[in-house]
């Protein structure tokens, strides 16, 4: 037996809290107050519009649109690609539930299929197996900030003539063979909800290098208006959808620091995964083409006999010795009762069903301080494998 785990009364691995996340300074401040000077606080802020531009050029577009949220982004992105009722959306089968949502409140019809066992995201052969003559589109989740196979991706959209949008809710800033997440796809879409890895507490927006694409968007999330027109002529059955200048004048300052965020990430994730020694976790790995990692989580999987306990009462040991983790979701998005009742097509998901009992994430503020308090981390695995490490039968000696 290993030292006297915190959750039975030992020492904790670690007292001191993780930096806090959202990070914010006087930078917030300064452009929240010159918004709140300027009086015009609502959607025609210019600094909407400069934000826009800048985070499509840092994600390698011609074009973004911001709007309220992330979930709504992905519903603006649809309708903008043309899906509508009777279409059919390929969806991961584990992802947050507005991958899914945004495809059946626009009336089409989600198809969830299965995820690799090893990188937590879409199973590009499986697209390829799910997609039928009323299938129009697949939307990819860049899960935990690591990149899908994109040209693979490609390949079997072109093959079944999928629009391929990217749900990039994760990866801000990260890179498939160096061209930023959200170019790639024919349309993108990102969150900037108050755990991501920019944030404005809430927030979204949509990028593409199409420009009646972002037209399309652009119109639907302003009430319908066009470009040109008079603010009462609508054109198109929208609503209001916009982000506020409150919200793109903290999202400036938090993408000033973006770029340094995901170095640190970046390199905090590689030491930690490298550094676990003990037998029966997996680490989520991205395909070679995933070269740069927001790291918005950390996801790992657990295999019981080899490690000695199962997800949860690591979780549970975890937390105790001061490192912050939680569960992966609790189901697959088609085991939502919503889905009960509301049309869709679940092909087999095995690995998702599987990754739902036995894997777990770090949030990324476990990489947001120092070596040592990322190999905090490492300490705290390793001291929960010790102290319930598989033994061999009849021999009293650790199998390990």
């Amino acid at each position: 037996m290993g030292q006297k785990l915190a959750i039975h009364g030992g020492q904790p691995i670690r007292t001191e809290p993780y930096p806090e996340w959202p990070v914010a300074d006087a930078r917030e401040e300064e452009l929240l107050l010159a918004v709140i000077r300027s009086r015009q606080w609502g959607g025609y802020h210019p600094f909407v519009a400069e934000f826009e531009k800048l985070f499509a050029e840092m994600h390698d577009c011609r074009h973004a649109v911001s709007c309220a949220n992330g979930s709504v982004a992905i519903e603006v992105a649809l309708h903008a690609a043309g899906i509508g009722a009777g279409d059919e959306v390929i969806v991961p089968a584990h992802s947050f539930i507005a991958t899914a949502s945004a495809v059946s409140r626009v009336g089409a019809i989600p198809v969830f299929v299965d995820i690799g066992r090893e990188t937590y995201n879409i199973s590009p052969d499986r697209v390829q197996e799910a997609a039928g003559e009323r299938t129009k589109a697949v939307i990819v989740v860049h899960f935990g900030g690591m990149m899908l196979d994109m040209d693979r991706i490609a390949e079997v959209a072109a093959q079944a003539n999928l629009t391929v949008i990217e749900d990039a809710a994760h990866a801000h800033g990260a890179e498939w063979h160096g061209k930023r997440a959200g170019s790639i796809g024919q349309v993108a879409t990102f969150s900037f909800q108050n755990s991501k890895v920019m944030t404005a507490g809430e927030g979204g927006i949509i990028t593409t290098n199409d420009a009646e694409l972002a037209a399309r968007a652009r119109s639907f999330a302003n009430c319908g208006r066009r470009e040109g027109h008079g603010w009462f002529e609508h054109f198109s059955l929208a609503t209001n959808y916009r982000m506020t200048g409150f919200q793109a004048a903290v999202l400036k300052a938090q993408l000033e620091r973006l770029p340094e965020q995901i170095r640190l990430r970046q390199k905090n994730g590689e030491l930690l995964m490298q550094s676990v020694r003990a037998p029966g976790v997996r680490f989520q790995i991205a395909p070679e083409g995933a070269t740069v990692k927001s790291f918005y989580i950390v996801s790992a999987a657990i295999d019981e006999k080899e490690f000695g306990v199962g997800r949860d009462d690591l979780v549970e040991a975890l937390k105790a010795e001061g490192i912050p983790c939680a569960p992966f979701y609790p189901h697959p998005l088609y085991k939502n009762p919503m889905y009960q009742d509301v049309p869709n097509r679940a092909e087999a998901c095995p690995v998702a069903e599987e990754v739902c009992g036995n894997s777990f994430w770090l949030p990324l503020k476990t990489l947001m301080g120092s070596a040592e308090d990322t190999l905090d981390v490492v300490r705290a695995i390793e001291k929960v494998h010790a102290a319930y490490k598989p033994i061999e039968a009849g021999t009293g000696v650790s199998v390990n």
